[in-house]
């Protein structure tokens, strides 16, 4: 059986890790199928897919849109994606502006609540302003003793109704899906289980996306407990849904689950690579 691998990040967005290491890491794991899948940037493609072919895993290139869809962020995966493609290329480019007057918006917030200095010091985990995320400024707020780890700050800053909170508006879920199919991919809306909707609006949510052309699911993610597997193996068959599997993986002790790691998807579910020449 092969071990799959479909949504993990690096340093290119909010991963700790460069691409290199991060293939490296899913080789050392018996990961045989892997996609980086960075945060509505396609930078780091290239080096991945370089070092994923030398070290013998087969490759599949990837990304994950930010969307913003009733009210709230979803993203959406994109698998086996032409990361050339003009329509996706200018697209991720304009879902990526704005990331830095949010970042000093967030910056701002914080200083009201006794964090000072925090654009500069999310700066110091990021390099680009053009890809500064919350995740940044969580690493700073443990970076300088506030909390023990990021998952403290996001309990406590940074997420709706906590300080340092500013919304932002992403891509919408049609142009996500347009822009994935666009580059000949697989659109997957990532980690269903993280979002806050009612089941009437999770229903709206898959329905819309299927009629958008979506074709998947994750199932099993790092981001699910074992009783969601289970939960969303069912949404993907009463949906007609593919199923993917990914760790979510941005880095060693930030993540609940390590590259490679997780178990398989549950019977009776139709893989994403189902068709795939693997």
């Amino acid at each position: 059986m092969l071990n799959v691998d479909l949504h993990c990040h690096s340093n290119v967005s909010d991963g700790l890790l460069p691409p290199a290491e991060v293939a490296a890491r899913a080789k050392a794991n018996g990961v045989d199928v892997w996609a980086l899948t960075d945060h509505d940037e396609i930078g780091g493609i290239a080096v991945a897919r370089k070092a994923a072919e030398d070290l013998g895993m087969r490759y599949i290139p990837g990304v994950e849109i930010s969307v913003t869809w009733a009210g709230q962020t979803v993203h959406i995966v994109g698998l086996r994606i032409d990361e050339k493609n003009e329509m996706l290329v200018k697209g991720l480019a304009s879902t990526r502006n704005g990331r830095e007057r949010r970042g000093r918006d967030i910056a701002a917030e914080l200083e009201k609540v006794g964090i000072p200095g925090a654009f500069d010091g999310a700066l110091k985990h990021v390099g680009n302003p053009d890809l500064m995320s919350r995740t940044h400024f969580a690493r700073y707020i443990v970076e300088i003793g506030r909390c023990a780890d990021t998952k403290e700050v996001f309990r406590n800053y940074l997420c709706e109704g906590k300080p340092g909170y500013v919304p932002h508006r992403w891509a919408t879920l049609k142009e996500s899906v347009d822009w994935i199919r666009g580059a000949g991919g697989v659109a997957v809306i990532a980690h269903p289980g993280r979002y806050q909707y009612s089941d009437l609006e999770f229903g709206a949510l898959f329905d819309e996306f299927k009629q958008h052309g979506g074709a998947a699911i994750e199932v099993t993610t790092g981001s699910h407990t074992p009783d969601q597997y289970e939960e969303y193996a069912r949404v993907a068959k009463r949906y007609g849904f593919l199923a993917s599997i990914g760790s979510d993986f941005h880095g060693p002790g930030e993540s609940r689950v390590d590259l490679g790691a997780l178990p398989p998807l549950p019977n009776g579910l139709t893989p994403v690579w189902h068709d795939w020449d693997l």
